[in-house]
């Protein structure tokens, strides 16, 4: 294989990825959030609850259609940049996208148009349902397509068949209950809601700061506020799920995020700081807090976290196993019936794919010598640096955002809206859930390496046959594309966002207010009558 058409068409999903995951979360986020503030509506038939819906709702379409756009490209990039992945693990990654399409993606697109054009045409409870139907459309997406890329990570309910040379489900209840999906899920999900809470809360402080829609503002800000802190709070623990998710699925992840070479005495401490090497296999200048990471882990504290250089080990002893369950496969394919390769192959067939890693040094895996088996174990260990700083940077965010939601939060409680300082600091601190999600799809990514499913089929080895000229000229037209794209939403969502909502309908003590804040965009906060 060419290992630059491997390292370009990496390249080039995960731009389209990274690129795509911007939309996700808010799409994700604002769609309960609609929810929310509908149900206010709903529940106290007061019509600004109304308007600060259809609001946000605008805002979410815009995000929608181009979320949409971009995650059908990543599709069609399975059969065209990843072939023979396409064809080993097909059967099993399929099914969930094939789900998501028919159950989630059609009852979102469905109950969309309903929740935009039926206002009304809907009674108050029937335009509702269709808003939770949104909401529900959107996060079963999100699931069936965590499952499938939850299965890459931990590749449970599958098995590979000698007879097809492809692996086929044996289990479907195991592929959908595989405990780092449903891990990866809420996680997502969770961080999803905290996008949007800091986009909500954002654009309310940008509106009071201006003096403008501060009935809209008010209110959206106490939702945004209240949601977040929940939100983020949940992140945190939930992360601290997948984290124990890890320590059984993914052991080499776990030792690399934390940049731990050698197995600590239990229970391990969790590092602060540190400056990893690669080429060392260690870690200069490390800061650790005892006992944190054998907690989360292992819920306990007598359990061990594997360190790196055991699980080369292990995986050496895996790639030497896993020749044999190789020599199995190529006996099978001659003789079917050989009973002697049978009973080989059912005895080594899990360390299959371990073996598959020698085919990036030699074209048979049995002819592997020492040397090489060594070298095969150490591409094991993925980007140790990378893991270990981008997983800091995505947590160092998140206990920033829980901090930064409990002050928004105390101060709706208050009705304290003129803290221009944090009012401020919410416009400058929108950006940071996005950072912080991409960094972690990053993260969750990269740690899987060398892997395009984990143990079971190496990255290299399910690339296309293409020349790096065809995939340049994608990734330039898809860049192309997609900065196009970027252009289109930013102007919508800053021209939706100058305009306001479309119209008020009278309200206690509201008119008078927002024909104020209509005459002047520029009005501060001594117009603002205290409450």
């Amino acid at each position: 294989m060419d290992m630059a058409v491997v390292e370009l068409s990496r390249l080039q999903f995960a731009l389209t990825a990274l690129y795509h995951f911007l939309f996700v979360p808010l799409t994700l986020g604002l769609s309960f959030i609609l929810v929310i503030t509908e149900s206010v509506y709903v529940i106290t038939d007061r019509p600004i609850w109304r308007d600060v819906t259809r609001f946000w709702g605008k805002l979410f379409g815009i995000n929608f259609v181009l979320g949409v756009a971009t995650g059908l490209t990543m599709e069609f990039e399975f059969g065209t940049n990843w072939a023979y992945y396409s064809h080993y693990v097909g059967d099993i990654f399929g099914a969930p996208l094939a789900i998501e399409g028919l159950m989630a993606f059609f009852l979102e697109a469905t109950f969309v148009g309903l929740m935009f054009f039926g206002w009304d045409r809907l009674s108050k409870r029937g335009h509702l349902l269709t808003t939770i139907m949104v909401a529900v459309g959107s996060n079963l997406s999100a699931l069936w397509i965590l499952i499938a890329n939850g299965w890459m990570q931990h590749p449970t309910g599958a098995v590979f068949n000698p007879e097809t040379m492809r692996m086929e489900v044996s289990n479907f209840k195991d592929v959908i209950f595989n405990p780092v999906a449903q891990a990866k899920f809420v996680h997502t999900v969770s961080a999803g809601y905290v996008c949007a809470s800091v986009f909500v809360l954002g654009v309310s402080c940008y509106y009071l700061l201006r003096g403008r829609h501060i009935e809209l503002a008010k209110r959206s800000f106490t939702v945004a506020a209240a949601f977040g802190l929940a939100s983020s709070l949940s992140v945190v623990v939930l992360g601290d799920e997948s984290g124990y998710a890890l320590t059984d699925n993914q052991q080499m992840k776990l030792a690399a995020m934390e940049a731990m070479w050698e197995t600590d005495k239990a229970p391990a401490g969790l590092a602060l700081f540190g400056i990893p090497s690669n080429s060392a296999h260690e870690t200069a200048y490390e800061i650790k807090i005892p006992y944190v990471l054998g907690l989360i882990a292992t819920r306990s504290l007598s359990g061990e976290v594997t360190g790196i250089i055991p699980l080369v080990e292990r995986a050496d002893h895996r790639i030497r196993t896993g020749i044999l369950a190789y020599d199995a496969v190529e006996k099978l394919k001659v003789n079917p019936r050989d009973l002697v390769a049978r009973e080989a192959w059912e005895r080594n067939k899990n360390d299959l794919g371990y073996a598959l890693l020698l085919k990036r040094f030699v074209a048979d895996p049995r002819l592997a010598d020492d040397a090489t088996i060594d070298k095969a174990a150490w591409s094991t260990v993925p980007n140790v640096p990378a893991l270990f700083f981008m997983f800091r940077i995505m947590a160092g965010l998140g206990f920033f955002l829980i901090v930064f939601f409990a002050t928004a939060f105390a101060f709706s409680v208050r009705r304290r809206f003129d803290r221009k300082w944090f009012l401020r600091l919410a416009v400058i601190a929108m950006p940071a859930p996005w950072i912080a999600i991409e960094v972690g799809w990053a993260v969750a990514e990269f740690g899987r390496q060398p892997w395009a499913v984990e143990g079971v089929l190496p990255t290299f080895l399910g690339a296309s046959s293409l020349t790096t000229t065809q995939i340049w000229a994608t990734i330039f037209g898809f860049t192309a594309l997609y900065s196009i794209m970027a252009v289109i939403e930013v102007k919508l969502m800053f021209s939706a966002i100058r305009h306001g909502p479309d119209r008020y309908e009278p309200y206690e003590g509201g008119p008078a207010l927002e024909h104020a804040s209509r005459q002047s965009s520029s009005s501060t906060f001594t117009a603002i009558p205290a409450e």
